[in-house]
């Protein structure tokens, strides 16, 4: 299994838009996304947090890609 990188909320985003993931809605310092197939995520944008392990393995399995792939767009 492959080592999860350590990311930040926006960098997991810019990421998901190259996907073509659109954030939808915020509520608060959360961000909605969507993709015209229908997946999709919530990903937390707090200033100088990292995204906790499980949280961005869960991001990942909503979008249905892999930490390769997230690695390959960051």
């Amino acid at each position: 299994m492959t080592k999860l990188p350590v990311v930040k909320g926006p960098q997991v985003i810019r990421a998901l838009r190259k996907l073509d993931f659109e954030v939808i809605r915020t509520k608060g310092s959360h961000r909605f996304l969507k993709h015209a197939d229908g997946r999709c995520t919530v990903v937390p944008v707090h200033r100088g947090e990292s995204i906790g392990r499980g949280l961005l393995a869960q991001i990942l399995r909503d979008c249905e890609i892999t930490a390769d792939d997230l690695k390959k767009l960051l």
